[in-house]
């Protein structure tokens, strides 16, 4: 059974920096696709940064050289570096496995591979 467990969000101003952490069981995240996910307030949910299972990563425009995604293969955990954070970046932030080792940036990964989201709140 996949099970995600995201930490490390929280209240930052603008300027700060958080880490997130993704716990991931069930399965090796050495042999999938990960991607962070988040979604503000009244916007749609828009991935922000990914890896695939070769360790090549995707960022959105947005977030290109403030944020850095890595994995821990041997804690199994994906974490996510996110440094000049701005209003902007407020959001529910959710970890997700793609169902292959490739990301699908038209394709959300599906129902059963989320976790279960955490606040990244910036205050300006």
């Amino acid at each position: 059974q996949v099970q995600l467990v995201e930490s490390g969000g929280g209240l930052v101003q603008a300027g700060g920096s958080l880490s997130l952490s993704c716990a991931a069981s069930g399965f090796n995240i050495r042999n999938y696709a990960m991607g962070w996910y988040r979604q503000a307030p009244g916007k749609e949910r828009e991935l922000v940064a990914a890896v695939n299972s070769a360790g090549i990563p995707y960022y959105t425009e947005s977030v290109k050289f403030r944020f850095t995604i890595s994995r821990d293969l041997d804690k199994n955990t994906l974490f996510l570096q996110m440094d000049s954070l701005n209003a902007e970046d407020t959001a529910v932030y959710y970890c997700a496995r793609f169902p292959t080792i490739r990301i699908t940036l038209a394709t959300a990964p599906p129902q059963g591979s989320w976790g279960q989201g955490t606040q990244v709140s910036v205050s300006s």
